[in-house]
């Protein structure tokens, strides 16, 4: 049996030095370290990198070993997907300090499911509202006429002849990206605010890309993000048609609904990311309901089944 850690720090100026400091005698032990640096709370557990490694290599009785909860999950969402997963595996999870040391988070028992996601709930509310506090903050600094953010990659000419070659030319945007040197992402912001995009929402795709170079990208883009087919339950498709975000209500109305006995199910083919947020969008509203719960958690499991499977 094997301790195994796993360290996460949300941004590239953030540094996991105090969860080392905590798993130090773990680390010293020669326990093996699994990372997602740079990586939100906001991405469930399953699908990062550095934790579907550790998972890939766990064995039976093994223990996950964090230096507080938060590094692994910080919403209801990410507990539903997550502890069916180490329960079926027999691993265990634990914190290294604090009150939760000590307790098997992945205990499939009654009482520790209740205890682990309440905490979900307090780390999910606090992660709100630090996002919460940081968007009044940035419209604070914005209406006393502070310049907010890194200072735009192209010039003032530079963004015009980009505008220009995009709807003159047709021109791609990634082209364009390659051609000033900037990401695509930078590309879409400027034809964005010159409202030359003609569906600016739909920030990750590049419908006017063509030639081998783009195909090339778009190959990898996909093995990044793949589309795969999930059965969405009902429950949640109603949901997510009232509250989602267009992304994910144009991927529900594309759905083929599917006949369950009383109930049904609409099969979306849709990028690996659009399902993820299906679940994070939904968790909250349907936790008011023994169905809701239910339908909750049909759709994460098979969510999570498709990733693992990958």
């Amino acid at each position: 049996m094997t301790d195994r850690l796993y360290l996460r720090h949300s941004t590239d100026k953030q540094t996991d030095a105090r969860q080392r400091h905590a798993l130090a005698r773990l680390i010293k032990a020669g326990a093996p370290v699994y990372d997602d640096p740079a990586t939100s709370s906001r991405v469930l557990s399953l699908h990062r990198t550095g934790f579907q490694q550790l998972l890939d290599e766990a064995a039976v009785g093994d223990t996950i070993r964090i230096a507080d909860a938060a590094r692994l999950f910080r919403s209801v969402a990410d507990v539903i997907a997550l502890r069916p997963v180490l329960i079926r595996r027999g691993l265990h999870l634990k914190v290294e300090s604090g009150l939760l040391s000590g307790i098997d988070l992945a205990a499939d028992d009654a009482s520790t499911k209740m205890v682990v996601s309440v905490l979900a709930a307090v780390l999910e509310f606090q992660r709100d509202m630090i996002s919460e506090n940081t968007k009044e903050g940035v419209a604070a600094a914005a209406a006393s006429g502070k310049t907010l953010g890194r200072p735009t990659a192209l010039d003032q000419d530079q963004a015009a002849a980009v505008v220009a070659a995009y709807t003159e030319e047709g021109t791609a945007v990634k082209a364009l990206a390659r051609q000033y040197g900037t990401s695509p992402k930078t590309i879409r912001r400027i034809l964005d605010d010159a409202g030359a995009r003609a569906d600016p929402e739909d920030l990750g795709t590049d419908d006017d890309a063509t030639g081998p170079a783009a195909a090339v990208e778009d190959q990898e883009q996909t093995a990044v993000d793949p589309t795969v087919m999930v059965d969405v339950p009902g429950l949640v498709s109603e949901h997510l048609q009232g509250t989602g975000a267009e992304r994910i209500r144009r991927a529900l109305e594309k759905g083929q609904a599917i006949r369950r006995g009383q109930g049904y199910s609409v099969r979306v083919s849709a990028p690996l990311s659009v399902h993820v947020a299906m679940i994070e969008q939904s968790s909250t509203g349907l936790m008011q309901s023994p169905a809701g719960r239910k339908a909750h958690r049909i759709h994460s499991d098979r969510v999570t089944s498709v990733r693992l499977q990958d």
